[in-house]
């Protein structure tokens, strides 16, 4: 089962509560809280779509830009700060800069992943 939908570049949680008999999720990425469900899963998806929909045409009446996910850049924090060292070292020693090479290994194992 794939837990997450897609709409208007938003990504959204599946999640299924059986005491309720009922999917939720919540788009996932951002700050601002759209909610959605359905007792069916034609029905969580549609309920999805229309709260992006509703959550765009809302910014645009009050003139806000609305919130965008995965935007691109995000901090990195190392648990273990040797091997922030060593990737930073890595990094200089093969010419590049520490955020390149963190993308690099991102796409690597993204790759290995989808292979």
């Amino acid at each position: 089962m794939n837990n997450l939908i897609e709409y208007k570049g938003y990504v959204g949680s599946v999640e299924f509560s059986e005491e309720d008999g009922v999917f939720f999720g919540k788009v996932q990425g951002i700050r601002s809280l759209i909610s959605y469900e359905g007792t069916t899963a034609k029905a969580l998806v549609s309920d999805f779509h229309g709260a992006v929909d509703e959550y765009l045409s809302l910014c645009d009446e009050e003139g806000v830009t609305p919130e965008v996910a995965y935007k691109g850049s995000f901090n990195v924090r190392f648990k273990n700060k040797e091997n922030h060292r060593r990737a930073a070292i890595y990094a200089i020693t093969h010419e590049q800069s520490l955020n390149s090479f963190i993308e690099e290994a991102v796409e690597e194992k993204l790759a290995a992943v989808n292979a």
